[in-house]
């Protein structure tokens, strides 16, 4: 029978996609072989699934203008005749742009106006590639290869020929190997075409409808870096005879009794058995076998002696492992899954004085009203292939120690990896978590079109797929200040009509579908009116809202004013610059001045939303002495700031649901912006100021 050479994105989702790969994908990158039912007990079947981290091989990138490696009739990139760049070191995961500054081939981009000098980057083909060794391939049936993340599109080769094509960095892709193989030698390739040209903060939302993410192009907080390259890890399966697929587990708590309850279901293809325990360390609390049949193998746990996992600051987060075992006909194991869960309960009420038709902002855990307070999360560093585990505990350190309770997962950016909703789950941060879509200004309306609308809805899955089982995720969100704005479409409350756009009508079946009893949101803000301004205060239009960001004047005049006059139930997004601190400001320079801090100096000017040099002057009555002088102004403004808003906000609780603010940390060493932590993901006075707000009782 021929074999198919190429799999298109439809027939690869029809296929059921690789919905499981980041439940199954093994961790610890320092062991080549990794055999995920190793530490279950019982004996292991000859027949048991096994994995292999290609991250540990030598991988290379090479760079080509576009096309141009097609034409070569050489596949190695060492061979390669036409290359324009490489071949290189890359390590996976890694960015091309990260892989090329260690190379010495491209300047650090964090430096002066050094990210226009790399844009070329964006304009080249490249291919990764490393050699398969012999002795992984010898076993299987199946030899599954698992990208978890593509930053963005291209084909995936196999001795030169195509095995499968990929478009889009929000959703995993797997494709099986085994019938491309050659009995020894094997070339594994990913080619990256070039990058769409525009996606940033600016533009039509409408019609941006590549799956890539948007704040790579620049937005008010970060330069253009155009990340290209492997996000997520890639891994080789060996599938023998049997193994786990789809994986959907529900915990929640009973108020009722103070007990848990488990609804689990599970795919499988082969096996006789699947054996399902709940554990507390080495105590089984529950334990049962079903027998595999067609379609899904399903139970359902009530009563479970089970502690409550509370958010931070209210009491322990406490999870428990959940393991998943397929046996065969003689008991032995054959494939293995493991998931940490926690009980709790959450419900979503209408604040107090909220009219009866005012959407619900009181975040209700385990019975106990609770102020959300949390900040905004975006992507750590542009180039967040390179992101490590220790950058998101050093950051989310930060937060739990000032009192963060919630995140929100903003949708502009990626789908983020297991790594920090792992850490949300330890550190007791719920998470708001939004789908992959954002404004853009001139319009922001998201795509209505028939495909649009179904290759969202597949990104959807997969984030549900992915995180449903977390006990910190407590919403979805359509996206980011969305609007039925287009024209020929605006209304006369446009932030409540977009509930009715087909795409979020969808996105709502699919939650409700596939992660029941979660909240959904239609997007951030959602409300009669979106904007937060005084203007409007008195009005009850004021449900989510966003802004402000920035203010004239002292603290204690309009800003004041603002907060002392708040009737919003909700605001997920506001702030208030400061600058960076004066050795960051000094360090990230390059050839350009440190002063001033105004629009005339190109390096205050890369994001030139936060410019508050002059603020200082009309103030002051005269120039900053030095730049440490205004920092240290600018900084003290933004914590008087936002311990002020804070405060009311916490002091109308719970007719104000709570505050989330814009935003968390730097992504890149801006002169100034609204973040609470720095580049260095070191807290700013602020952050240190609302702790004393937040912890005080």
């Amino acid at each position: 029978m021929p074999v198919k050479e190429r799999l298109t994105r439809r027939e690869f989702v029809q296929m059921g996609g690789a919905a499981a790969l980041v439940l199954a994908a093994p961790s610890g990158a320092d062991a080549l072989m990794s055999k995920e039912t190793s530490n279950a007990e019982g004996r292991q079947s000859p027949n048991a699934r096994s994995v292999w981290d290609l991250g540990t091989l030598k991988w290379q990138v090479c760079g080509f203008a576009p096309f141009l490696w097609g034409v070569d009739k050489c596949t190695d990139i060492h061979q390669a005749p036409d290359a324009e760049v490489g071949p290189i070191d890359a390590p996976v995961p890694g960015s091309v742009q990260k892989a090329l500054l260690n190379a010495g081939i491209i300047p650090d981009w964090n430096v002066g106006l050094n990210a226009r000098e790399v844009e070329w980057v964006e304009n080249r083909d490249w291919i990764y590639q490393t050699q398969l060794p012999d002795e992984w391939l010898r076993e299987g049936t199946r030899l599954r290869l698992r990208c978890g993340g593509l930053d963005y599109a291209g084909s995936i080769l196999l001795n030169g020929a195509s095995v499968l094509d990929f478009e889009g960095s929000f959703t995993p892709y797997e494709v099986d190997l085994k019938p491309h193989l050659k009995p020894s030698g094997n070339l594994l390739q990913i080619w990256f075409q070039q990058s769409p040209r525009w996606l940033g903060q600016f533009g039509h939302t409408s019609r941006m409808k590549e799956e890539k993410p948007r704040f790579n192009y620049s937005w008010d907080w970060t330069s253009r870096l155009v990340q290209i390259g492997i996000w997520d890890s890639v891994t080789l399966e060996v599938v023998r005879e049997a193994e786990i697929g789809k994986i959907r587990c529900i915990p929640r708590l009973s108020l009722d009794s103070i007990t848990g309850n488990l609804q689990f279901s599970a795919t499988t293809t082969g096996g006789k058995l699947l054996e399902v325990a709940l554990k507390d360390g080495n105590r089984v609390l529950r334990k049962q076998t079903v027998a595999v049949g067609e379609g899904a193998a399903e139970l359902s746990w009530d009563h479970l002696p089970v502690e409550l996992w509370w958010p931070n600051g209210l009491g322990k987060q406490t999870l428990y492992d959940l393991h998943i075992r397929l046996l065969d006909e003689q008991n032995q194991l054959i494939d293995s899954r493991m998931l940490r869960v926690g009980f709790r309960h959450i419900e979503w009420k209408r604040t107090r004085g909220a009219a009866e038709n005012a959407h619900p902002y009181l975040c209700v855990v385990n019975g106990k009203e609770l102020f959300l307070f949390g900040v905004n999360w975006t992507p750590i560093l542009p180039n967040f292939a390179d992101v490590q585990r220790e950058d998101y505990t050093k950051r989310i350190a930060v937060y739990r120690d000032i009192g963060v309770n919630v995140l929100r997962v903003w949708g502009g950016g990626f789908p983020e990896r297991q790594w920090l909703f792992d850490l949300c789950d330890e550190n007791g941060f719920l998470v708001w978590q939004e789908f992959p879509l954002s404004s853009s200004g001139l319009d922001n309306y998201p795509p209505a079109d028939e495909t649009s609308i179904r290759r969202l809805s597949e990104v959807a899955e997969s984030y549900i797929q992915r995180l449903q089982h977390h006990t910190s995720l407590a919403l979805w969100c359509g996206g980011n200040e969305l609007q039925d704005d287009l024209a020929g479409h605006v209304s006369s409350d446009p932030t409540l009509t977009i509930e009715h756009h087909p795409l979020i009508e969808r996105l709502r079946e699919i939650v409700q579908q596939h992660d029941p009893g979660r909240y959904f949101v239609p997007t951030s803000p959602f409300g009669p009116i979106g904007s937060f301004t005084r203007q409007t205060c008195g009005e009850n239009k004021h449900e989510d809202v966003h802004g402000p960001w920035t203010f004239d004047g002292p603290v204690d005049g309009a800003w004041r004013d603002l907060w002392q006059h708040d009737d919003a139930m909700f605001h997920s997004e506001m702030g208030a610059p400061s600058a960076s601190p004066a050795a960051m400001i000094r360090r990230f320079r390059g050839n350009l001045p440190a002063v001033p801090g105004t629009h005339s100096n190109p390096l205050w000017n890369r994001q030139p939303w936060w410019i508050e040099w002059p603020k200082f002057a009309l103030e002051k009555g005269r120039e900053p002495a030095s730049l440490e002088e205004f920092v240290t102004w600018s900084q003290k403004r933004q914590a008087d700031a936002l311990t002020l808003a804070v405060s009311a906000m916490k002091s109308r609780f719970p007719a104000c649901g709570g505050v989330i603010l814009w935003m968390g940390h730097d992504c890149f060493p801006c002169t100034a912006n609204t973040s609470i932590v720095d580049f260095d993901g070191e807290p700013k006075p602020a952050a240190m100021a609302l702790k004393n707000v937040i912890r005080k009782a």
